[in-house]
């Protein structure tokens, strides 16, 4: 007989060995699935109370709880009652006598707790803890994966192409595959399968069938702030600061920085030594051009500036709680240059600034 519950024991410890080898496996504290165990058995033992006859079916979940041995994997069954003199529902009570004998010392008011582990529960303990584990371990694989992106949310990160199917592309970005669709491409941008790319993250989210979707994006305006703040150091440090973006994908960006420190150039730390940084985001982004415009909480310098690299004569301003506009005045022979082609600088100005911009030559403003 001593045998047999030995064999029972080792069993149980196997059973125990093995939650904390998934546990570990999978990067998910034991605790979890131990709890989640225990939560599920005491909806197990609710369902096995409720077969029988008399009040034991008034057993409420709040009154039934289930002890794992951490150790030996052994489970309990125990129901707390208040002790009283007259039993009305004895799923929730127990007469002062039956505790005094069965608890020493217990007296009305008490809460004690009876074992009422069911017959046969080492099956359904096992079979239910199955079914649990495996639940617990997928919604903690997803929980920690989406925890896991989210840092990455808002930020560069590297992966590989994997497939090509319909004008999107599947890059593995680590422990999942995210989709580079066609609206976050930069159009004419071709990868080979098994290329390493750069992409940026919008975003985390969990569908309605719960799979976990990281949103990544080629054309994004983040794409381009953020390979700015990996090559220019004082971005990093604080000193300068990107404080709009505007773009046209694979055409052109306009970027405005300003500096904190009146010893530090903003443009000038963000094209760097020979322009190499600037030269450096202008591969990734495979010849797009961008524009390193000077910042200026005056709207009509920041204007200006935004429209580099055509010359101002004028800006004035107008702004009501509807809209903000400024009209430009440039010199005759600088209008197409401040325009841009098809109207793409005066756009990207506009964005960046904020205003609505109409530009009128010296001969037509006056």
């Amino acid at each position: 007989m001593a045998k047999k519950k030995e064999e029972v024991v080792d069993s149980r410890s196997e059973f125990i060995q093995a939650i904390e080898a998934l546990a570990k496996e999978k990067e998910i504290d034991k605790e979890i699935l131990f709890e989640a165990i225990e939560s599920s058995l005491v909806m197990a033992c609710k369902r096995e109370f409720g077969k029988g006859d008399g009040d034991s079916k008034k057993a409420s979940i709040e009154n039934v709880r289930v002890d794992m041995n951490r150790s030996t994997g052994e489970f309990h069954v125990f129901m707390d009652k208040t002790v009283v003199k007259e039993v009305m529902d004895d799923s929730q009570e127990i007469s002062v006598a039956e505790a005094e004998l069965k608890f020493p010392g217990s007296k009305e008011g008490d809460t004690v707790s009876i074992e009422v582990t069911p017959k046969n529960f080492g099956r359904i303990a096992t079979q239910q803890a199955k079914q649990v584990v495996v639940q617990k371990i997928r919604e903690e694989e997803k929980r920690i994966l989406q925890n896991q992106y989210e840092t990455t949310a808002h930020n560069i990160i590297t992966g590989t192409v994997q497939r090509y199917n319909n004008g999107t592309y599947t890059i593995n970005i680590g422990k999942i595959d995210a989709l580079l669709t066609p609206q976050e491409q930069v159009e004419g941008e071709d990868f080979r399968i098994g290329e390493r790319i750069r992409v940026y993250v919008k975003g985390v989210r969990e569908t309605p069938k719960g799979v976990i979707r990281v949103i990544i994006s080629r054309s994004d305006e983040g794409f381009v702030k953020h390979l700015f703040k990996n090559e220019v150091a004082e971005i990093q440090d604080g000193t300068v600061e990107i404080k709009s973006v505007s773009r046209e994908p694979g055409v052109r960006s306009k970027i405005a920085v300003t500096s904190y420190d009146p010893d530090v150039d903003a443009v000038g730390a963000c094209v760097g030594v020979n322009g190499e940084r600037v030269n450096a985001v202008v591969d990734e982004l495979r010849g797009e051009k961008i524009d390193i415009v000077e910042w200026s909480e005056d709207p009509t310098i920041f204007i200006e500036n935004a429209l580099s690299p055509s010359k101002v004569v004028r800006v004035e301003i107008e702004e009501n709680e509807k809209e903000r506009k400024a009209e430009v005045v440039v010199p005759d022979y600088q209008l197409s240059l401040a325009i841009g082609k098809e109207g793409l600088n005066a756009k990207l100005a506009a964005r960046l600034t904020k205003f609505k911009i109409d530009i009128k030559s010296e001969s037509q403003a006056y």
